[in-house]
């Protein structure tokens, strides 16, 4: 069967589908998330690698890049934990980014917060491909996951405030859930023109800073589950 990754990827060039040899290098910030990935897609390790971005996007990014100059990869997938935002993303459940955002890139000013997009220095928001997002998601859906799709930020200082949560969501009205991750890992990928997804499965609420809340085993038990999900969409 003609897998989703090959028809995303056909025209690129530069890429190669799974089957064709292209692996797809899975990045987790901590060996947890990595040891958790790794439980769910199993006996299918020939098709992932899957790596360790470290914490924040500049590792995130230097380490995709140095990865990806080892190999030849057809996706590229930022997995980890994460915050979700209130009514949007549950804890234990699963975000899937279709739109990645740099949410904390640009500069302040009198009249609020400028991106780099607004300063012309660049572009904060990566666009995974929205088929494949919305393939992953189904495939979780249908396996009974609490799954939805929307817009992940990535920053890199963790919010802890109802002021900066409130700020952020201003900003983006389709935020799901934040990490610290997704944009670093994305903008390597993006430098090897392949195609990128980010997942996040939600360990706390984002808002006031409430360690005691937080529910890792939730979490890294639905980052195991989706683990098993991209075994199935990619091999089956």
């Amino acid at each position: 069967m003609k897998s989703d990754l090959e028809t995303v990827m056909h025209d690129d060039e530069t890429s190669l589908p799974a089957h064709a040899g292209g692996r797809i290098l899975i990045m987790t910030a901590v060996e947890a998330e990595q040891q958790a990935v790794l439980r769910g897609i199993g006996d299918a390790a020939e098709l992932f690698n899957v790596q360790l971005a470290g914490f924040g996007p500049a590792s995130a990014a230097a380490r995709t890049a140095a990865e990806l100059a080892k190999g030849r990869y057809g996706l590229v997938i930022s997995a980890g934990i994460g915050g979700g935002f209130a009514g949007r993303a549950d804890i234990g459940s699963t975000v899937i980014a279709d739109r990645i955002v740099a949410a904390d890139l640009g500069a302040e000013s009198p009249d609020g917060f400028l991106s780099v997009d607004e300063l012309g220095f660049g572009r904060s928001v990566i666009m995974p491909d929205s088929a494949l997002v919305q393939t992953v998601t189904d495939a979780m859906i249908s396996a009974e996951i609490p799954a939805v799709r929307g817009a992940i930020l990535t920053v890199t200082t963790g919010t802890g405030t109802a002021e900066t949560t409130a700020s952020l969501l201003s900003r983006h009205g389709d935020a799901a859930a934040e990490g610290m991750e997704g944009f670093g890992v994305a903008t390597a990928a993006k430098l090897w023109n392949l195609p990128v997804l980010e997942i996040r499965t939600i360990s706390n609420i984002v808002g006031p800073r409430d360690r005691s809340a937080w529910r890792f085993g939730e979490a890294f038990a639905a980052l195991e589950a989706a683990g098993n999900i991209l075994r199935r969409v990619f091999t089956e």
